[in-house]
């Protein structure tokens, strides 16, 4: 569903976490890309890590590629939000533990941090709430996954992000 125009090389993986993407940076590298595109965080949330922790890998994360990559457009994007008790994944009782208000708050810090870093922000967590602040049911399969609804708005979202803010 990513734009055509581009290359991309997705390394996100299930499960995976703000420490363990820290660590495996140096597999990026040796790449030569014009823009990289970061979340992470919300596997650290419903795994207990606090949020300071978090912040504190996320800046690493974007001072290592920063630094790796001084001609890269480096792109924060919020963490997204979760159905809260709406949501069936079978982790669901971490999840409803996240209140989606920590979620936005979190976002707040993450757009400072990318800002102190010299990156930008993307904020795809307001296409993907309902009223009460929570994931859209139509985007998601169980609460906290996208389904193909959720994947074409985050697309989206890219897709004019990159037209108004990034570099060609």
């Amino acid at each position: 569903l990513l734009p055509s125009e581009r290359t991309w090389l997705n390394q996100g993986i299930s499960g995976e976490t703000s420490a363990g993407l820290l660590k495996r940076l140096k597999a990026l590298d040796i790449t030569e890309p014009e823009t990289i595109f970061v979340m992470i965080g919300i596997n650290d949330l419903i795994r207990g890590v606090d949020d300071q922790t978090l912040l504190n890998n996320y800046r690493e994360i974007v001072r290592d590629l920063r630094w790796v990559h001084p001609n890269t457009q480096i792109v924060v994007q919020s963490i997204l939000p979760h159905s809260a008790e709406k949501a069936s994944w079978e982790g669901r009782d971490r999840l409803r533990t996240i209140p989606n208000h920590r979620i936005r708050n979190l976002n707040r810090e993450l757009e400072a941090i990318a800002l102190a870093e010299g990156a930008l922000y993307l904020n795809l967590h307001p296409l993907f709430t309902d009223e009460k602040g929570q994931l859209r049911s139509e985007l998601s399969t169980d609460g906290l996954h996208l389904n193909d609804k959720g994947y074409l708005v985050w697309m989206s979202g890219i897709q004019l992000f990159s037209q108004i803010k990034l570099q060609p």
